[in-house]
């Protein structure tokens, strides 16, 4: 059963709703604003 699975999906290809490139693109933009974010209370500990 399991093969016949692979073996269909194989047939199909990959079916993406966006090209490849634009989830790279939105994982690079996404991490980042998370980096920026994260440094912006880098020294929120040691202000008191």
């Amino acid at each position: 059963m399991q093969a016949a699975l692979i073996a269909a999906q194989e047939a199909a290809g990959a079916t993406l709703p966006f090209p490849a490139p634009v989830f790279g693109i939105g994982a690079f933009v996404g991490l980042a604003a998370l980096l920026l974010i994260t440094s912006a209370f880098r020294h929120a500990g040691s202000k008191h």
